[in-house]
């Protein structure tokens, strides 16, 4: 029985070790752990099997986290009062349940059942101007007041906002470090008061700082747990609108609120609603829009016959690790493009697409405007 299962009712302390050792070995982000689960039945056994299958794909000396190492985070997160919730178990979102790069497991602080309620996100710019800070105010306390739980990534500007007017009835703040780190400092009063009063997850080790590459991880569980991604203000460049790309990846609706063309805090969403995006004017211009996407989701749709054509490739970790240097060996620090690549290795779009999110997330490659993709290393 797979730990997946195993998750969904009791689960003995060696299991949640296992599963944490796992994800905290080397080289094993969250989509190889899920291939890991499926492959070998259980995290014990991909436990086992990682030297071997490390060895095969080049890598000599390869050593799974150790048991002490996982032990002394579990009891970290004792002493901060978190709380672990595993892929599969009662007590993990629902919402992040389907995706291909779910989070084994996070750390929680806080109010879990929230997790559960009705989620939209909202992101937005640091540098917030005063009136991007009053919108992102009164859109939270609006989706607050219609029961919706306001999810953000903690960060200074449109984040903390949103979780400030929300905190009396509910909000959830995804840390892009361990879920017992505070960044940026300026925000640990609302960062206690979250955690008295709402919830704070996150799936990095307990007491890890933030690094450059974590705030990507962060952004897609940020769009995975809500309905809705809301941009409140955002450069044309900027990490909001990777979490709104991340969003549309994962089939959630995404809104902007639109600004002075002169205005760079604007651009960004004034490009998404360019795009396609739904113009925000307030909280009932959201509420509209989720109300009648979930009516849909609730109401019985026959399932059309499925289109022929090839089934999708399931490939094993050694045959993903051998894509994955291939695709490595023909990108270097100048952007290449995507449709490029996709020829030089002669598969498919398909095919390609599901590597470079896992190369993408692991910091390992970088994705330009245009198409283009670059070596991160």
């Amino acid at each position: 029985m797979a730990d997946g299962q195993l998750f969904a009712g009791a689960v003995t302390e060696a299991e949640r070790l296992d599963w944490l050792r796992l994800i905290r070995s080397r080289r094993v982000g969250a989509v190889t752990f899920h291939r890991l689960i499926g492959e070998h039945g259980s995290a014990g056994a991909a436990l086992a099997a990682l030297p071997e299958i490390a060895r095969a794909a080049g890598v000599e000396g390869y050593a799974v986290c150790p048991v002490e190492v996982a032990a002394a985070e579990v009891r970290a997160a004792r002493q901060k009062g978190a709380r672990m919730l595993c892929h599969g178990e009662a007590g993990y979102p629902v919402a992040l349940m389907d995706l291909a790069d779910a989070p084994p497991l996070l750390w929680a602080i806080g109010d879990v059942a929230l997790l559960h309620r009705p989620m939209v996100a909202m992101v937005g710019a640091r540098n917030a101007s005063s009136l991007g800070v009053r919108m992102a105010r009164r859109l939270a306390e609006g989706l607050a007041q219609a029961g919706q739980v306001v999810v953000s990534g903690l960060a200074r500007g449109i984040d903390a906002e949103a979780h400030r007017a929300a905190l009396a009835t509910g909000t959830v703040a995804v840390m892009a470090g361990g879920v017992d780190v505070v960044y940026p400092a300026e925000n640990a009063a609302l960062h206690a008061e979250i955690a008295g009063a709402g919830c704070l997850v996150s799936e990095q080790p307990m007491g890890m700082e933030p690094q450059a590459r974590h705030f990507p991880l962060r952004n897609r569980i940020v769009s995975g747990l809500a309905r809705a991604v809301i941009v409140v203000e955002a450069a044309a460049r900027s990490g909001s609108l990777i979490t709104a790309r991340t969003a549309l990846d994962q089939g959630r609706d995404v809104m902007a609120v639109p600004g002075h063309p002169f205005d760079a805090r604007a651009s960004g969403c004034n490009m998404l609603i360019r795009d396609g995006a739904t113009l925000v004017r307030g909280a009932q211009d959201v509420l509209e829009v989720i109300g009648a996407a979930m009516r849909l989701a609730e109401a019985p749709v026959p399932r059309p016959a499925p289109l022929p054509g090839p089934a999708p490739v399931q490939r094993s970790l050694k045959e993903m690790s051998v894509l994955h240097d291939m695709i490595l060996s023909r990108l270097g620090p100048s952007p290449v493009a995507e449709d490029q690549l996709v020829r030089d290795l002669a598969i498919t779009s398909a095919q390609l697409a599901p590597e470079l999110l896992t190369l993408e997330l692991d910091g390992r490659v970088l994705r330009q405007p245009g198409g283009l993709l670059s070596r991160a290393d």
